[in-house]
């Protein structure tokens, strides 16, 4: 990750453990109190730098994932810590909802574990499948604010609580942290290597997050991967072969707790800002329709040729009641898997069974 130009700091952030944390380990970076009455729009430039914002964040730290009742959810919550990625993807959502690239990071630390606590120790008996991939990438800023670790070591005392950490890039510094292998779900986007290399810009490559899992996996960890979003474009048949070879070569199948496929969709302010940050990329010109949810999404016949066929490779190398589909129609799912997720006690349930297994 490139250096930010600058560091903004709320001032009732200014003292935290992670403020403290951050600004040393960027000693030659500047850093900007914000006052009260001032707005972060006074600190940053017009040429779209990148600016960390440590900010005493006042809402929810842990909220349900934003599905829509018109397709499956996978029953995920959110343990909000950030906003904003410092990575490059051509076709991510966060580009639409943020338009900028301030990445902030609530610094208020104490305040979430206050309220993790709450929700996670009223009833040990209820179990959480949690993680922090929505609104950032678990680890893209681990390597400065060492997030994913604390979080790792303050729920060592909630085994009813499985963390999942999504990411594209390398950093297993968290592993030190975790008392045990059952209450951690590292896991990775994979796409086409054609895909990382022409539109995951600042991302590792595929060999790189393989061998992380395979890692993991050796250290007695299971892992998550998740095919997300799927491409549509020429070669698209190779390129996702190569992929499932190289899950195979570093992954036996019993070391992977649960596998997502997902097609590329997108809510309709999204295509712009592709079009206007990487003019390159062509697949938004694909067939397209909107879906129940608002969202464009690819054809359906399309989308299911794509399903059935990576789903087949990974079911021929032994990955099969580990597949589900983020945000698809029951239709979907009885054409490719052959079964409903009603027929597994729904989505959520089934999730929450394999993670905990």
């Amino acid at each position: 990750m490139p250096l930010p130009e600058k560091i903004i700091v709320d001032h009732e952030a200014a003292n935290t453990l992670l403020t403290r944390k951050v600004t040393g380990r960027l000693p030659g970076v500047p850093v900007q109190t914000l006052l009260p009455g001032q707005n972060i729009s006074e600190f940053t430039t017009r040429d779209n730098s990148l600016v960390i914002y440590l900010k005493h964040y006042r809402g929810k730290f842990l909220r349900p994932c934003p599905a829509t009742r018109e397709y499956r959810c996978c029953g995920y919550q959110i343990i909000h810590i950030g906003e904003n990625c410092p990575l490059n993807c051509s076709y991510c959502i966060l580009q639409a909802y943020f338009q900028d690239r301030i990445l902030k990071v609530w610094a208020n630390q104490e305040d979430l574990w206050t309220e993790l606590d709450v929700e996670f120790g009223k009833d040990r008996t209820r179990k959480f499948r949690v993680g922090t991939g929505e609104f950032t990438d678990s680890l893209a800023l681990e390597h400065l604010t060492g997030y994913s670790a604390d979080l790792v070591g303050f729920l060592n005392d909630y085994p009813n609580v499985c963390l999942e950490l999504k990411s594209k890039i390398i950093d297993l510094s968290w592993m030190r942290r975790a008392s045990s292998t059952r209450g951690v779900l590292p896991a990775w986007s994979v796409n086409s290597p054609d895909i990382i290399s022409a539109e995951e810009n600042g991302a590792s490559s595929l060999e790189e997050r393989l061998n992380a899992a395979g890692r993991c996996a050796d250290n007695g960890f299971r892992v998550c991967l998740h095919f997300d979003p799927i491409i549509h474009y020429p070669g698209w048949q190779k390129g996702y072969s190569k992929t499932v070879e190289m899950i195979l070569d570093y992954l036996k199948p019993e070391k992977i707790a649960y596998i997502s496929l997902g097609s590329f969709r997108f809510m309709p302010g999204l295509k712009d800002e592709i079009i206007r940050n990487h003019p390159e990329s062509d697949y938004i010109y694909n067939e397209f329709i909107t879906g129940m949810d608002g969202k464009t999404r690819l054809l359906l016949p399309l989308r299911l040729e794509q399903f059935g066929y990576i789903a087949g490779k990974l079911r021929q190398g032994g990955i099969s009641e580990q597949l589900y589909f983020c945000m698809e129609s029951d239709l979907v799912w009885k054409d490719v898997l052959e079964y409903t997720p009603r027929e597994l006690g729904g989505l959520p349930k089934h999730l929450l069974n394999l993670a905990f297994r």
